[in-house]
């Protein structure tokens, strides 16, 4: 944000120093990015008078100018459309130099000479972008434009970081040189009286349909004069990058520069049935707004309009069928507020991004509506524009509720390391515009409406830091050193399950920790689901990413189907990331998850199933396999990872209902390994087995089993049964055919056994199938395939 510094000392008495004043804003979080002088640094463009204005013979879209610039006339060739005959506009002839440093030559545009340029802002150095020509307002002509633009004032940028929208406002940046300081705003003139004995009822309806729109706030103005605007209300718009057009439309920029409220005003004639209506745009729907450009609409954008038609684009842009113009005698003032988040896609959607935008986009404070039109007010009855329409239309869908924070000081001063009074404390807090009441030690801060980034008591000892100032804090040396040098033993962990993970030939992907939460729904999650008791985010970037995931399965189901998407046959993918929930106490908790996934016809259960075993036999955990409910996943394709009485994690083929919700038409398999419980168990030092000295038994036992009897449940009995001589345990067939009864299904597994303290026999060998047969037999009527 620019502005001029001599408006900045407009507010207070004492003399301000440029320099210092820069020093301190930045040093308390109010960064100046910049310092520099409105001179214009051009050569050779002069000021001309356009007396007539022709087509171009062979270019529809270029037009012939003929411009007086006093001693002589040129002639000039240009496309740009916001000009008439009669308008005053700056001339760069043969031989000048543009602000960048663009050489400007006369020369042939079409087969017709152009002896230069008329300019734009930008092309003088006065803004970044710029729609069209700037027109210029009771200059002579043929002067030189240094001359005529270079006030001499200094304009200071600003970076406003996105907690702190009420800086976007002259008056906002001046509270905080008021708290830095401690000196006494001169705040501006709201105060004014309406005029006539017509009421605004009588002349106005509006109608907020659209709840997005927090805040809906008129006023009526009759009588109008359109006029230039003062010279000193040009020069500082044009300072922040603002075009003059007009006094009205100048004053509603000038007063949303100095309150930080966008406002906009409507022509009151063309206004159909005397009603404003606040609602959604039409799928399809051609707009044509102030810039000029013809945009395509859809029902996801806010819209102003009357009974016949839309008038702007609800905090982003006003339209070209209801702007002020010279025969505009009464208007209707708009100072609204809108959802920050709505606005934002909106925006983005359009590839429009407004003054007004910019500052809805930040979440400005709903209570600057009928601040905004009483200051505009004021100064259409200061400059004698008109007369304001007795009574005020003000629509309240949505309001922010001021918070009660407690604190003391000596939890000020512990927290910061300093020693600042009580006194000293409270006027800090005066300062900067909250309200104090002493309850003995307890201090109760009330924090305004324009600070809503204030809400628990370590926002409150920050602002008491920034503004007692970061280098009145005494340096202390550190107290203790952390032992441990580079990473931690968790750190390594989770290395090195990355590298497991690459070795087993996935790719590494990275997701975000937030995600929409419509996502719930998608996985069929009932609504008492414990899963859906997700974080929301208070400042989210949209509905797509406003809680934070409680499980990582959405997560990779997307990256599952980007892939799909890109025509990628197979994929086999994983990412290491959080998911975030509530603990008993109700503090937040932060959870390292591995999720893994892969699709492709050669995958199945067993793949991801021998994916999973592959790893915990790298990391050295043993696991069994139980049934798992998760409504997301297949109830025949899936199991969770046990531990004694820890869930470790959980994998399956996802359920094709969810897979329909997602428009995915293959199978997706996907496991989540809880890996902060898995570090509980898990041993970095490494324990060598001595060489085994007695041979292993390999035994093959094919088993036919009923088809919904799970694979995990028959393995489950083979290590209880087998005791510590088993030493592996391999599915290699599952067979479904005439050789098996109809509903069954045989299930072939190669066994080894070692004894490490004897040589295993063939009786001890039989004995100890004949258990493990039985045992399989009178828990899920399993028979050996003969």
């Amino acid at each position: 944000m620019k502005v001029s510094f001599e408006w900045i000392k407009e507010y207070f008495d004492e003399e301000l120093k440029l320099n210092d004043v820069c020093d301190k804003l930045t040093i308390s979080g109010t960064k100046v990015e910049n310092v520099e002088s409105n001179k214009v640094e051009v050569k050779n463009i002069v000021t001309g008078l356009i007396e007539e204005i022709k087509p171009h013979p062979d270019a529809e879209k270029l037009v012939v100018c003929s411009v007086n610039i006093g001693e002589s006339y040129v002639q000039i060739v240009t496309g740009a459309k916001n000009m008439k005959e009669g308008d005053i506009v700056p001339v760069a002839l043969h031989g000048a130099i543009l602000a960048d440093g663009t050489k400007i030559k006369k020369g042939k545009l079409r087969g017709v000479e152009s002896q230069g340029m008329m300019c734009s802002e930008e092309e003088l150095g006065l803004c970044d972008h710029a729609d069209g020509l700037m027109i210029l307002k009771d200059v002579p002509i043929g002067e030189n434009i240094v001359n005529v633009l270079d006030s001499g004032q200094e304009i200071v940028e600003f970076e406003i970081t996105s907690n702190r929208p009420d800086c976007l406002g002259i008056l906002g940046i001046a509270r905080e040189i008021k708290a830095i300081y401690g000196f006494d705003l001169k705040n501006p003139k709201f105060d004014f009286k309406y005029s006539g004995c017509k009421d605004i009822n009588d002349l106005l309806s509006v109608d907020v349909q659209n709840k997005d729109c927090r805040r809906y706030s008129a006023r009526v103005i009759e009588n109008l004069k359109i006029c230039d605007s003062p010279k000193f209300i040009q020069d500082r718009l044009i300072a922040s990058g603002i075009r003059p057009i007009n006094n009205i439309v100048d004053l509603t920029n000038y007063v949303m520069l100095e309150i930080g409220q966008p406002m906009h005003a409507f022509d009151y004639n063309v206004v159909s049935n005397s009603k404003i209506i606040v609602g959604n745009t039409i799928n399809g729907d051609k707009f044509i707004t102030l810039d000029g450009i013809e945009r395509e609409l859809d029902d996801s954008i806010i819209c102003i309009k009357d009974s016949e038609k839309v008038l702007a684009l609800g905090g982003i842009i006003g339209g070209e069928n209801s702007k002020v113009n010279d025969d505009t005698k009464r208007i209707i003032l708009e100072s609204a507020n809108f959802k920050f988040d709505v606005i934002r896609r909106s925006s983005r959607k359009l590839n429009l991004r407004s003054e007004s935008s910019l500052r809805f986009e930040k979440n400005i404070d709903d209570n600057l509506t009928l601040i905004a039109l009483n200051r505009f007010c004021s100064l259409v009855e200061e400059l004698s524009y008109g007369d304001v329409v007795n009574g005020t239309i003000d629509i309240i869908n949505e309001s922010y509720e001021r918070v009660n924070i407690e604190v003391t000081p000596q939890y000020i001063n512990k927290f910061l390391g300093t020693d600042i009074s009580k006194d000293s404390i409270i006027k800090i807090f005066k300062n900067l515009d909250m309200e104090v009441k002493e309850d003995n030690e307890l201090l109760i801060v009330t924090p305004p409406t324009f600070r809503r980034d204030i809400f628990i008591k370590e926002d409150l000892a920050e602002e008491i830091a920034r503004i007692y100032g970061y280098d009145q804090i005494k340096e202390e040396d550190l107290k203790s050193v952390s032992q441990e040098i580079g990473k931690t033993k968790k750190q390594k962990f989770i290395d090195n399950i990355l590298n497991t993970m690459i070795s087993l030939g996935f790719s590494q992907s990275m997701s975000y920790s937030f995600y929409s939460p419509r996502s719930f729904d998608k996985m069929n999650l009932e609504k008492d689901n414990e899963l859906r008791d997700a974080i929301t985010i208070r400042n989210p970037l949209g509905e797509d990413y406003s809680v934070m995931r409680t499980t990582m399965v959405p997560s990779m189901i997307e990256a599952l189907y980007r892939n799909i998407s890109y025509s990628n046959s197979e994929a086999c993918i994983f990412d290491i990331g959080k998911t975030y929930g509530r603990g008993k106490d109700g503090k937040i908790l932060e959870n390292n998850v591995l999720a893994m996934g892969m699709y492709g016809k050669n995958f199945d259960y067993f793949t991801i199933k021998g994916v999973i075993e592959s790893l915990f036999e790298h990391i050295g955990i043993t696991f069994m396999l139980e049934r798992e409910g998760e409504v997301f996943y297949h109830p025949g394709k899936s199991a969770r990872i046990v531990l004694g009485k820890n869930v470790l994690g959980k994998f399956g083929s996802i359920h094709p209902y969810v897979l329909r919700n997602y428009d995915a038409k293959v199978e997706l398999f996907i496991c989540e390994v809880y890996l902060d419980k898995i570090f509980n168990f898990y041993k970095s030092d490494k324990k060598y087995k001595q060489i085994p000295k007695y041979p292993s038994v390999t035994f093959d036992l094919n088993v036919v089993v009923d088809e919904d009897v799970l694979v995990q449940d028959i393995e489950k009995i083979i290590k209880s049964k087998s005791g510590n001589i088993l030493e592996s345990l391999n599915i290699f067939d599952i067979y479904r055919g005439s050789q098996v009864p109809e509903g069954k299904k045989s299930i072939s597994y190669s066994i080894i056994f070692r004894d490490r303290s004897k040589t295993l026999n063939d009786k001890e060998i039989n004995k100890l199938i004949e258990i493990i047969l039985n045992a399989l037999k009178l828990s899920l009527g399993a028979e050996l395939r003969k």
